[in-house]
């Protein structure tokens, strides 16, 4: 779930991730679709598709399952086609959620959203009713061992980041926008590789969620990822240690 690598140890120690690899690749071949329809096919000069292409490599996706991806977005061979729809809600102790989605088809999906977050003590809201509690930013996501503090000082802020995390296991550098690919291309060049990145939703202010609440809005967002038209998740709560190892057993 994107913003929570923080607690996401617990779908490793439940075996979900396996159980989930389908969709994955479901969700990663619509993102290069998309991304390739928007941009052009040309991995060089659409730094979209080229993300998309290095998260499918990353999950091992087989190199004709990504060709054809791209050739579906670029209309050489024929395909669905996706839009992209935002959708916005509550879920347990007034956290605020925000759901990117790749969809087909508008009415099935928020009809889908709606039975998900009611479900899980939620509600599906209009537009605006989370977005205004996050900023888009540039999110790179590095492994603690891959670069020391004075080497993110020096290349990532060098280069144009706003700031960085220490997230425990990992690093994670925040950026504006229009500086994500030049901040990138800046570690690369120091050898330094990112494990993830992308453009996400990050909270201006986070909640802290403990006991039964926090248990239900993990149970809420897993059953939003878990959505074959959802390709990312991101809310404004926090989990404390506490509740991550009980929820981890």
């Amino acid at each position: 779930m994107s913003g929570h690598s923080k607690w996401a140890t617990i779908k490793h120690k439940k075996g979900a991730l396996d159980a989930k690899r389908g969709k994955l690749f479901t969700k990663l071949i619509r993102e290069i679709t998309v991304a390739a329809k928007m941009g052009g096919g040309d991995v060089g000069g659409n730094p979209r598709l080229r993300k998309a292409v290095a998260d499918a490599k990353g999950q091992s996706m087989p190199a004709d399952t990504i060709k054809r991806a791209i050739q579906k977005g670029t209309g050489e061979l024929e395909g669905l086609t996706y839009e992209e729809v935002l959708y916005e809600g509550t879920g347990p102790g007034g956290t605020l959620l925000a759901v990117e989605t790749l969809t087909d088809n508008r009415n099935r999906t928020v009809a889908e959203l709606r039975k998900i977050f009611e479900k899980h003590n939620g509600n599906l809201g209009a537009a605006g009713t989370a977005a205004w509690a996050f900023d888009r930013k540039g999110v790179i996501v590095l492994a603690k061992e891959a670069a020391t503090e004075d080497q993110l000082m020096d290349i990532a802020v060098g280069a144009g980041a706003d700031d960085y995390t220490d997230l425990g296991e990992e690093w994670q550098v925040t950026t504006r926008m229009d500086a994500l690919d030049s901040v990138l291309k800046e570690l690369e060049a120091g050898k330094i590789t990112a494990k993830s990145s992308g453009i996400e939703y990050v909270a201006k202010n986070r909640k802290m969620l403990t006991g039964r609440d926090a248990e239900v809005a993990i149970n809420l967002i897993d059953a939003i990822e878990d959505h074959d038209d959802v390709q990312n998740v991101y809310s404004d709560f926090d989990i404390s240690e506490e509740d991550l190892k009980r929820l981890a057993d």
